[in-house]
């Protein structure tokens, strides 16, 4: 899995129009799915965003998780975080996992990341044209992945 972790003073999500999605400060993340993830990098990814210190503290460092800090979250599937641009200058999704994989897995991910935040967690939907709008704060943007655990 890879996710895409940008903390926000606000974001959105819409589809054909209608807003589905809305938070103020907290985190947008986009979430990628490849055909061998398992419910380990669930666990793992969910574990490590909850508790990411990336919120400011009092003296200005960031020094504290969405979860000190009381902010919300949107997660958005992107299947093209899979990308692979190797090859000529048009990318390949082929490490993408086919949605009957990665839709379970990617409900998985938002029901984990809702038990370890203690609150509700917002969603694009999966597979559908979405507009994406955020103000990133910071900036502060954080890429992971469940297979290179650095």
């Amino acid at each position: 899995m890879r996710a895409v972790i940008q903390r926000v003073s606000r974001a959105s999500v819409a589809i054909s129009g209608d807003t589905v999605a809305a938070i103020g400060g907290g985190m947008l993340l986009l979430l990628g799915v490849q055909p061998d993830d398992t419910p380990d990098d669930v666990a793992w990814l969910a574990a490590k965003i909850a508790r990411l210190r990336i919120f400011d503290d009092a003296d200005g460092v960031m020094n504290r998780s969405v979860m000190d800090a009381c902010g919300d979250v949107i997660v958005v599937s992107q299947f093209t975080l899979m990308a692979s641009y190797k090859k000529g200058n048009r990318p390949s999704y082929i490490r993408a996992a086919a949605p009957d994989v990665a839709v379970p897995l990617y409900e998985a991910f938002v029901a984990q990341l809702q038990q370890e935040i203690g609150r509700p967690v917002q969603t694009g939907r999966f597979g559908a044209d979405m507009q994406v709008s955020l103000v990133n704060d910071g900036p502060v943007t954080i890429c992971m992945d469940t297979k290179n655990k650095e």
